[in-house]
């Protein structure tokens, strides 16, 4: 059976000392299409769409570096530790979505208290940009290679030659679909639904939906934290499983408060 062959250098441009990976651009362009996607959102519902510059560097901030220790904590503390010199070193690649999440929640939270809006209020409208952003993070991991699956004959493998010749579930490509899926499905929820008036529905549907797809595809990932081999579970479905239960608690409560009025 014919499988189809990835090869893609992970480097887009490089000219005079000046290297551009296509990683760096995907991570770039993840996170100026979930700003516009925000940005919208506050157009829509007469925010002040000038306090997005604080929100934008919150965010990115949040995001890096709670991905960054996530991976760090979770998947390879014994080899951070004994180097922590390398925890700086995020160019080599390793950052867990996890904690990007809590980083990111937090950003989220300092910028609440500067524009005085409801938390969940703002995870809701965060929710759908969000999902934008995880489609092309994972466009990026396909781009570089990495997220493997685990080898497969189904003719949908595809075999990353840069690793070996083995056909392999397109894990990042997965769960990109999965998030393009979640993210068209939080949008028309946004638009043509009451759910937006629900506070926290939205982001507890993300969270449910995100990390449950997360988990499910976890199955025909290659594991990345190697203390955890013999694990009967990964330890990214681990991490999910609380995301999951969190979000559907914010889903039900959600639903058991009083709608807000957004006139």
């Amino acid at each position: 059976m014919d499988h189809f062959i990835w090869n893609m250098d992970p480097v887009m441009v490089s000219f005079m000392g000046l290297t551009i990976h296509w990683y760096g651009v995907l991570f770039a362009t993840a996170i100026a299409s979930g700003f516009q996607v925000i940005k919208h959102i506050y157009v829509r519902e007469g925010l002040d769409v000038e306090s997005l510059d604080n929100l934008l560097i919150y965010c990115v901030v949040g995001i890096v570096l709670g991905a960054r220790l996530g991976h760090v904590l979770f998947y390879d503390p014994g080899y951070y530790f004994a180097h922590p010199a390398k925890i700086l070193a995020i160019w080599e690649g390793g950052l867990a979505s996890h904690g990007g999440t809590v980083g990111v929640v937090l950003a989220m939270y300092y910028y609440k208290l500067k524009v005085k809006l409801p938390f969940l209020f703002l995870l809701d409208r965060l929710a759908i940009a969000t999902g934008i952003f995880c489609v092309f993070v994972r466009l990026g991991n396909l781009a570089n290679s990495e997220i493997l699956g685990v080898a497969t004959d189904k003719p949908w493998g595809i075999i990353f030659e840069r690793i070996d010749m083995v056909p392999r579930h397109p894990a990042q490509l997965y769960e990109a679909l999965a998030y393009l899926v979640i993210f068209i499905t939080l949008w028309l929820l946004y638009r043509y639904t009451e759910m937006k008036r629900r506070e926290g529905a939205l982001v507890g549907l993300f969270l449910a939906l995100v990390f449950g797809a997360r988990y499910l595809i976890e199955f025909v990932k290659v594991r990345q934290a190697e203390f955890a081999l013999d694990w009967s579970l990964s330890v990214g479905q681990m991490l999910s499983v609380p995301f999951v239960l969190a979000g559907l608690t914010l889903l039900v409560m959600a639903y058991l408060r009083p709608p807000r009025d957004l006139r």
